[in-house]
């Protein structure tokens, strides 16, 4: 679960490497898998398409705690990761690092599905 303050990791080739979550962009404290965050970013590469500091909005594809999924089985991932949108809600980066949730097929995030390498 991801709530304000989190450091998390960036899958995607926008620049950034490590972004802190300012705002849960929905009702709950608490933000899960395919939900829309605030984030600003904390560390990241010279000369790309991000500056540290830009505040923007982000799509969380790995959390660390077990999701439970309808068969019965438990999803969980090393890592808590997000991937950089625009403001027309289309991924930043052209090409997304590491494995991502199936549970992103679902939502309205099929450009994020179609850009992973590996959909667990």
């Amino acid at each position: 679960m991801i709530q304000s303050e989190t450091y998390l990791q960036v899958a995607d080739n926008s620049g950034a490497k490590e972004v802190q979550c300012i705002k849960v962009l929905k009702s709950l404290k608490w933000a899960s898998l395919g939900d829309m965050i605030v984030i600003t970013i904390k560390e990241c590469l010279p000369n790309k398409k991000v500056k540290k500091g830009d505040v923007r909005k982000a799509i969380i594809v790995r959390v660390k705690k077990k999701i439970s999924r309808l068969d019965g089985s438990f999803i969980s991932f090393s890592d808590n990761a997000v991937v950089l949108i625009n403001d027309q809600e289309n991924p930043i980066g052209t090409q997304i690092k590491g494995p991502i949730a199936r549970e992103l097929r679902n939502t309205k995030w099929t450009k994020i599905v179609s850009l992973a390498p590996i959909v667990v």
